[in-house]
């Protein structure tokens, strides 16, 4: 489903997560951008690389760190993020329209326990 709305702005989903972690905070570095798509460094460099052939987003010199880069949402990016929240409105409608309101309670529950759970399980493997 997300690919089918990707597709349709031209993104691929590395794109789509850097552009929309780029969008949230302003200005990233490669570096905290990864960490914050969970991408690795070729995987962000790679698109943010396409992002700026594509006039979404630019890259200028960290002023902190001579060897270091900015990244930043152009006017055209900014625009492709400002859609974003339509997209997924519109993305979450068409998944939930085949379920009842009780459907949709539910499946909103079990999501919630199976995400406490999984916390739970990663701060017992980070204890071990």
């Amino acid at each position: 489903m997300a690919r089918h709305f990707l597709d349709a702005v031209g993104l691929g989903m590395p794109e789509w997560r850097l552009l929309a972690a780029v969008g949230k905070a302003g200005v990233l570095s490669p570096t905290v951008a990864g960490e914050q798509t969970s991408m690795d460094k070729v995987k962000v460099s790679r698109a943010a690389a396409s992002l700026v052939a594509r006039g979404l987003l630019k890259q200028s010199q960290d002023p902190s760190d001579g060897r270091g880069r900015l990244l930043r949402l152009t006017r055209k990016g900014a625009t492709v993020y400002a859609s974003l929240p339509a997209m997924a409105e519109q993305m979450d409608h068409t998944l939930t329209a085949g379920l009842s309101a009780t459907d949709w309670t539910n499946l909103q529950k079990i999501l919630l326990k199976l995400i406490d759970h999984s916390k739970k399980v990663l701060i017992a493997d980070a204890a071990d």
